[in-house]
């Protein structure tokens, strides 16, 4: 209060007995901030926090700093506040509705509180989930900012995030500081990877790759860029180096599942040019059937399958591969043809 100088102090008396909500907000005085929104304690710090942070947002603040609540004259826990407070920030930034608050702050001055908070971002991480998104990923965008930029390919778009994070080190002495800079550097590449992924297959990626690969960057820490220009085209992947690996698995898996779907779509059509499947159509005539059922019923045919299910105008039947019929659910039953393409010339 001494620091935000006389004026806000005179404007905390003005509004004193008006905090129904449990807080009073006035103008930031000498402090380099446009507010200040000053609680009434009450041990309730995750409460507290999610109150401010809705504040925030209903008043349109772009950013907000808090300071380690509770933990001086209230004597709480650092480990608890730690607690309470990252909870209410991953509470309110799963809301979808949260438009305007993009950069949130914690100020801890006590260097020995630091390990608490550490350690409650680490052990809220589920290292296997795959459904939901990390503590630390969700963070980025709530606590350093909303940057992005776009990656095309074609007439696909790749949202590529790009969170910048600034550290602020306060200490006793500028060599501590440098320490502490130091020690942050070496956590940092101790925990980053790249990884780069080239095949001539990411070039068939369609909307629904590039839909994986943004689901898997926004659930993962990881960026994902996707260099289609290249001979190979390749995917770039930078991050947690765990994420990294089972992401990059994934781009793997999807590369062979584009492989081996052009591979049967090859094997059909060579197939096709070489026996066609019919069922009766219109007056008389016979229809071919399409490329992928035509394989599935030559592939039954030559592996001597007593039956095999298709569907023929969206109703199922059950086809006798020795007799060449098919009958429906309703017990009706009609005649396929067999053809080899140079006898049906």
């Amino acid at each position: 209060m001494d620091a935000a100088g006389s004026r806000v102090a005179d404007e905390c008396a003005q509004y004193a007995g008006q905090y129904k909500s449990g807080f009073i907000t006035t103008q930031g005085g000498n402090l380099l901030c446009s507010k200040i929104i000053h609680l009434i304690t009450d041990n309730q710090v995750k409460s507290q926090v999610s109150k401010v942070l809705h504040e925030c947002e209903r008043r349109m603040y772009k950013s907000v700093a808090l300071p380690a609540i509770g933990t001086g004259q209230a004597g709480q826990s650092p480990a608890k506040v730690a607690d309470e407070m990252l909870d209410a920030i991953v509470e309110f930034a799963r809301q979808k509705s949260v438009q305007h608050l993009q950069t949130i702050k914690i100020v801890v001055f006590q260097t020995n509180m630091l390990p608490d908070f550490y350690e409650s971002m680490k052990k809220r991480e589920d290292p296997d989930s795959s459904t939901t998104e990390s503590l630390l990923s969700r963070f980025k965008s709530f606590f350093w900012g909303k940057k992005q930029s776009s990656e095309k390919k074609k007439f696909m778009v790749l949202e590529k995030k790009v969170c910048l994070v600034t550290f602020q080190i306060y200490g006793e002495s500028q060599e501590k500081v440098d320490a502490t800079e130091s020690w942050i550097k070496d956590l940092i590449l101790k925990e980053q990877l790249e990884n780069t992924v080239a095949d001539e297959a990411i070039e068939s990626f369609d909307e629904a790759q590039i839909a994986i690969l943004e689901d898997l960057q926004r659930r993962k820490q990881v960026t994902i860029q996707l260099e289609n220009k290249l001979s190979p085209p390749q995917i770039n992947i930078s991050g947690i180096s765990r994420d990294v690996y089972s992401v990059s698995l994934e781009v793997q898996r999807m590369i062979q599942q584009i492989k081996s779907t052009e591979e049967e779509q090859s094997k059909a059509e060579l197939l096709y040019n070489l026996v066609e499947w019919r069922y009766p159509g219109s007056n008389g005539s016979f229809v071919a059937f399409d490329k992928p059922t035509n394989t599935q019923l030559e592939h039954a045919k030559v592996f001597k399958k007593p039956y095999l299910n298709v569907k023929i105008n969206k109703k199922n039947y059950k086809v006798d591969l020795n007799t060449l019929k098919a009958t429906d659910d309703q017990g009706k039953t009609i005649k396929l043809q067999r053809v080899a393409k140079d006898e049906g010339k």
